[in-house]
C-alpha cells in the first residue's frame, strides 16, 4: 500500500514528484472565484499571490474532484503542481468537511498514479483532518491490476499497476505534526483502516474461479494468524452435522463446498461484544432461477459483506479496541446443477425453523439466517449483518447509498451516525410488519419471498426472524455501493468499494469507547 508520513517540510523545498494543493469556488476582488484553500499559501506566494488566477487561465473552477496540473514555480524542487477542487468555500471561521477532504485527496492520489512521491499540502486544521486526507490518499491510489499482463504470473511487485502505472508510492502530508499523538494515531488509524478496506476491495475483485468459499476461509485463517485473531471453520460436513440447512442448500449445487467462518478478536478490557455477520456467496449465479444475460458479469460481488466483515474484524484487532467482535462469514457459491435446491424445496434452518425456498436467487437471506442464528448463540450486545442483498435497496437508494434496517430505532439510528462519521453514505429504513405476510407459505414456517414491492424491507423481515430473543441487530444492504460499474470518482475505484468496512470500525469504536447509542 502507498505509504503514508506526516511532515513539516515546506513545499518549495521538498523533493517530490508533484505538490498537492486545494481550491475552492468562492469570492475574492483579486481572483474572481476561485479562491486557493489553506495549506497552500507557500506555493501561493511562489506565484506572487496569483496561482487562483493562473488556474482559473486553465478552466479549473475549483469544482470538487477536478484536478489541473501546471509546472511548479522556479525555485521549487517538485517539478509539477497539482490543484485539486474542494468544491464551495466554507462560510467565515468554518473549515471543510472531513468527507470533502477525503474526496479531494482520492482524487489527487488517483491522479498522480505512476509518481513515487506526493506532498499533499491540503487545509489541515486538527488530526481529524489529517486522518481524512490520509485515508483519501491512501484509498485513492488503489487500484487492482493483478490479472493484467504487465503482473507477471500475477504476483509481480507491480500488483496495482494502473494503464502500466503503479499506483502513487508515497505521500507526504503537509501541515502535519509528527511528534503529536493526535496526529500520529490518525495517521496509524488510517493506514490500518484503509490497508483492510482495501484488501476487502481485493477479495471483492478476485474472480471467483480463484475465490471460492474454500479460498475464501483460507485468506481468512492467515489474516487470523497474523493478527492474533482466533479462527474456527466448519466444513461442509460440521455443517451437515450442525443443521446448517441454509448455507447448505444454497451451496448444494456447486462443485465447492461451503463454509462457515468465525473469526474472534478479544480484549481483556472490552465491555461490550459486537457479532458482525457478512453474506459471502462467492458467486451467485441465481441457482436454478438463474439469473437472465446481463446480471451475471458483476457477481463476483456478492460477497462484498463478508469482506467488509472479514476486513472490519482484523482493523479492529490492529487498532487493538476495547471491544470484543467476533466475525460470521457464511460462505456458498450458488450454482445450478442436479444437486441443486429447487424453487419448492423446503429446507429446515440451523434455528429450527423450517423455510420453503420459491426463488433459489434470494439466496443471501438463507446463509445469513443461519449465521445469526449462530451469532445469537453468543448472547452479543448487538449483531449488524452486511450484505448485497436485493436489487429493490438499489432501486430505492441508487448504487452510492446503504438502507439501514433495525429491531431498535435508537440503535439504527446509532448506526446512521456512525456510518456519517466514516464518510459513508446511508439511509435509515423502517421493518413494516404488514409485508411480513407476503412471507406466509402453506408448507413450511415462512418463505424466502414476500411481495415484490418493498422486497428489500421483505429481505429485512426474513433475517429478523432469525436474529435471537432480545439481541439489538441493524441489517445493512449494501447492494447499490458495494461494487461500482460507472467510473472511479473521489477515492472511490471502479469494482470492489470495500462499503461498509469504515461503519462497521466506527461502530466498534463507538462501543469501546462506550458512546454507542
Amino acid at each position: 500500500m502507498t505509504a503514508l508520513t506526516l511532515s513539516t517540510a515546506a513545499a518549495p523545498g521538498l523533493r517530490a514528484d508533484a505538490i498537492v494543493v486545494g481550491v475552492a469556488k468562492g469570492g475574492s476582488a483579486k481572483s474572481g472565484d476561485l479562491v486557493v484553500a489553506a495549506g497552500a499559501e507557500a506555493v501561493d506566494k511562489a506565484y506572487d499571490g496569483g496561482l487562483a488566477g493562473v488556474l482559473e487561465t486553465l478552466g479549473a473552477s475549483g469544482g470538487e474532484g477536478e484536478v489541473t496540473k501546471l509546472p511548479a514555480p522556479s525555485g521549487f524542487k517538485a517539478p509539477v503542481v497539482l490543484a485539486v477542487g474542494l468544491g464551495a468555500q466554507p462560510d467565515k471561521d468554518a473549515s471543510f468537511g472531513p468527507e470533502t477532504l477525503r474526496r479531494a485527496a482520492g482524487a489527487a492520489a488517483r491522479a498522480l498514479a505512476g509518481s513515487k512521491k506526493a506532498a499533499f499540502a491540503l487545509p489541515v486544521t486538527d488530526a481529524a483532518d489529517a486522518g481524512a486526507i490520509a485515508e483519501g490518499a491512501l484509498l485513492g491510489a488503489y487500484a487492482f491490476d493483478v490479472y493484467k499482463e504487465n503482473s507477471k504470473d500475477g504476483k509481480d511487485a507491480k500488483k496495482g499497476a494502473k494503464n502500466g502505472k503503479a499506483p502513487l508510492a508515497e505521500v507526504a502530508l503537509l501541515g502535519g505534526k509528527p511528534r503529536d499523538k493526535a496526529y500520529k494515531a490518525a495517521v496509524e488509524r488510517a493506514s490500518a483502516v484503509c490497508e483492510e478496506l482495501n484488501r476487502a476491495r481485493d477479495l471483492v475483485n478476485t474472480p471467483p474461479n480463484d475465490l471460492n468459499p474454500e479460498a475464501f476461509a483460507a485468506v481468512a485463517q492467515a489474516a487470523a494468524k497474523e493478527h492474533g485473531i482466533k479462527v474456527q471453520v466448519l466444513d461442509e460436513k460440521a455443517l451437515e452435522k450442525g443443521g446448517y440447512g441454509g448455507i447448505l442448500g444454497v451451496g448444494a449445487g456447486s462443485a465447492s463446498a461451503p463454509r462457515l467462518v468465525k473469526l474472534s478478536y478479544t480484549s481483556s478490557k472490552a465491555k461490550k461484544h459486537l457479532a458482525f455477520v457478512g453474506k459471502g456467496i462467492t458467486y451467485d449465479s441465481g441457482g436454478i432461477s438463474l439469473k437472465p444475460a446481463g446480471h451475471n458479469e458483476t457477481m463476483k460481488c456478492d460477497m462484498s459483506g463478508a469482506a467488509a466483515v472479514f476486513a472490519a474484524v482484523v482493523a479492529a484487532a490492529r487498532l487493538g479496541l476495547e471491544v470484543n467482535v467476533t466475525g460470521w462469514l457464511a460462505l456458498a457459491e450458488n450454482m445450478p446443477s442436479g444437486s441443486a435446491t429447487r424453487p419448492g424445496d423446503v429446507l429446515r434452518m440451523y434455528s429450527g425453523k423450517t423455510v420453503e425456498v420459491l426463488n433459489t436467487d434470494a439466496e443471501g437471506r438463507l446463509v445469513l439466517a443461519d449465521a445469526l442464528w449462530k451469532a445469537s448463540e453468543d448472547k452479543p450486545d448487538a449483531i449488524i449483518d452486511v450484505a448485497t442483498l436485493t436489487g429493490a435497496m438499489m432501486l430505492a437508494l441508487g448504487n452510492r447509498t446503504f438502507g439501514v434496517m433495525a429491531n431498535d430505532d435508537a440503535f439504527r439510528s446509532a448506526v446512521v451516525e456512525a456510518a456519517e462519521e466514516a464518510g459513508e453514505a446511508s439511509w435509515p429504513m423502517p421493518l413494516p410488519d404488514h409485508l411480513k405476510k407476503g412471507m406466509d407459505s402453506p408448507t413450511a414456517d415462512i418463505a424466502n419471498m414476500g411481495e415484490r414491492m418493498g422486497g428489500g424491507l421483505v429481505a429485512g423481515l426474513f433475517l429478523k426472524e432469525f436474529v435471537g430473543e432480545g439481541i439489538t441487530w441493524a441489517h445493512l444492504d449494501i447492494a447499490g455501493p458495494a461494487f461500482n460499474e460507472s467510473g472511479p470518482f473521489g477515492y472511490t475505484p471502479k469494482g470492489g468499494t470495500g462499503s461498509a468496512v469504515r461503519t462497521l470500525v466506527r461502530v466498534a469504536e463507538l462501543a469501546a469507547s462506550g458512546d454507542l447509542g
